[in-house]
This record gives C-alpha cells, structure tokens and sequence, in this order.
C-alpha cells in the first residue's frame, strides 16, 4: 500500500509558497510521498476568514513581511526577487494548473515551477495572459488548448471548489500543508514536516 500523498494548498502570488514549493517534491520522494497540489485564491480564502495579505496589513508588518520573503528565500538557498506588481490575480495560473493536472500531473508541476520563477524571480507579471501562455509554451503546452481551458466552465468550477472548500477544511492562508491529518503552515514549518515524514508523528 502506497503512503497517501503530501496534500499542498498555495497560491501563485504567495511568496512563502513559492518557497516550500522549491522543496517540497525533493523531500517528499525522500519518504516515498507524492505531492498533491491545490492552487488557491487567497484573495477569496482572506475575505471568508476575515484577514488580508501580509503587504497590505499595518504598516510595519507589511514591511517586515517584504524583508522576510527575501531573508527566508537566502536562508533556503533558494533566488527570489519581490515583485513589482504585487499582489496580483493568479486565477488564470490556477485554471491551466487543474487543466494540465486532469491529463499530464507532471506537467502540471513543471509549469507550477515555472509560473513561480517568473514571478519570483524574473519579476514577470503572471496575471497577464501573454505572459501565462508564454510560460505555458516554454513547457510545452499548446497556446489554444490553454486559451480554450481558461474559458471552459468545468475547469472555472473546478478552481471553485477548490476555493470553496478551503476554509471549511481549516485553511486560512498558504502554504498549507497536510500528511495523514496533520497540517502545517508555512514554508518554515518545512523541517517539521520532514521530521513528520521521517518519524510519522512527534
């Protein structure tokens, strides 16, 4: 019996996302897990719990959030470059994920990666269409297919549902990842959750 995969709950303008998004694949083939993923809209997920993105709180916080996105990123090895536009609607990001993933999961992942580098790194604006359908060409996916999934009323439903349900399971923002019940938030839980995996609990 296969263990039951890493369920990871993100959004593609989160920049904690992005971060354990880098690590999370490598570690869980470390424990024989796959990653599960669900992009979300947490522009959505803040106004049913009440709460805001970090850049846009009190002042000091927002600031402080801005330095740490950086710090963490130099503390994981890991390139990051804030973005101009930020935050920004990544709805369009999440359509072409539940698309890609329904066929091809892997190529679903590569263009999660490559939908986070552009915009973590090459400080390219991924709520722009051109932009979208340039980074899912780089990955080898066909630009009317995308255009026409982007506008199929299954694939909007799907990302619905996703959104919908967040908060009914208890996420409130992301990274939010769950192992057979367990849920950790953040990329600095990330040794956390490779104690979990290591040990099956603590």
């Amino acid at each position: 019996m296969n263990p039951t995969p890493i369920d990871f709950w993100f959004d593609f303008s989160s920049p904690y996302s992005y971060l354990l998004n880098e690590k999370i694949d490598e570690l869980a083939a470390r424990y024989g897990r796959a990653v599960r993923r669900h992009p979300i809209l947490l522009g959505i997920v803040f106004k049913a719990t009440g709460s805001a993105p970090l850049t846009l709180q009190f002042a000091p916080k927002a600031a402080y959030s801005v330095h740490d996105f950086a710090r963490s990123a130099r503390f994981m090895g890991i390139a990051y470059r804030h973005p101009d536009k930020f935050p920004l609607a990544t709805q369009n990001a999440a359509r072409a994920f539940y698309w890609l993933a329904a066929s091809d999961p892997a190529q679903a992942q590569a263009f999660t990666q490559a939908c986070f580098r552009a915009l973590f790194v090459d400080n390219r604006d991924i709520s722009d269409s051109e932009t979208l359908f340039e980074i899912a060409a780089q990955n080898g996916v066909d630009r009317k297919s995308l255009e026409n999934a982007l506008q199929d009323p299954a694939i909007k439903a799907r990302l619905k549902e996703e959104v919908d349900q967040a908060p009914a399971r208890g996420i409130f923002g992301a990274p939010y990842v769950v192992i057979d019940g367990e849920a950790f938030f953040g990329a600095d839980r990330l040794p956390q959750i490779e104690q979990w995996l290591a040990t099956g609990g603590f």
